[in-house]
């Protein structure tokens, strides 16, 4: 029990991390978009906990073992995207959420952005590589 909470809490680690550098990346894309040479990127603490939550792909990769890759990116994107409406929905609720679709026609309550399927389903494949042990590898 004690290595089962340890591992998760490594993942946890690992995808929280993961998850804010991949956010400064995205968003600093944005301000070369936009000429700005700075290349600012920006995420919120709020984020960290909602990257982390990505430790629970572990489990349900082990399960999706064999099946494709199109299979395994759909599987996570639908997860991820439930995430992302339940946590902004409780984060707007508070008046706390750091981000806000609703200038983009593909937004679904103005938290979730139906044209971020493609990046959602890497990113689920990307975290799914990051939590798969050594030994799971081989």
């Amino acid at each position: 029990m004690t290595q089962c909470l340890t591992r998760f809490l490594k993942n946890f680690l690992k995808c929280g991390l993961t998850g804010w550098c991949l956010e400064i990346l995205f968003t600093s894309m944005d301000a070369l978009r936009r000429r700005d040479m700075t290349l600012k990127g920006h995420t919120s603490l709020w984020m960290f906990p909602i990257y982390g939550s990505a430790a629970i792909l572990s489990p349900i990769s082990r399960l999706l073992r064999g099946k494709s890759a199109l299979t395994r990116g759909l599987t996570y994107t639908g997860l991820i995207f439930s995430i992302e409406y339940l946590t902004g929905r409780l984060l707007s609720r508070r008046k706390s959420c750091p981000w806000d679709y609703h200038r983009s026609r593909w937004n679904i309550g103005r938290v979730i952005r139906l044209d971020f399927a493609p990046y959602w389903f890497c990113a689920g494949l990307l975290f799914e590589q990051l939590l798969s042990s050594h030994t799971d590898r081989q």
